[in-house]
């Protein structure tokens, strides 16, 4: 998966905050209507810091799109995907990374 790991691929947007041998914090900050690249992450938590919008396309090419409020936190299955912020304001995030 380091091929694919979004810190090397998009480091504009996506910072690591903290790191062990449990987990990865990343910090992923997108500009309103910016998106990344085709990327992977192990499951995890996502925790909205700020309130977005965002769609995820996926490599056979389906999207899915999905809200979140400030403070909220979701869980997000592994896997690649390529998101983009639909928002007109910033979105920034925590994602807490789990590790096998």
């Amino acid at each position: 998966m380091a091929q694919q790991d979004p810190v090397k691929l998009d480091p504009k947007h996506y910072k690591v905050e903290f790191e062990n041998q449990q987990v990865r914090v990343l910090r992923i900050r997108y500009g309103p209507r910016e998106k990344s690249v085709m990327h992977s992450h192990p499951a995890g938590v996502v925790v909205f810091l700020t309130e977005g919008h965002v769609k995820f396309t996926f490599p056979d090419g389906k999207a899915e799109e999905m809200r979140g409020s400030t403070g909220q936190a979701i869980w997000t299955p592994a896997g690649p995907h390529l998101p983009e912020n639909l928002s007109d304001k910033p979105l920034e995030v925590l994602l807490v990374e789990l590790k096998d």
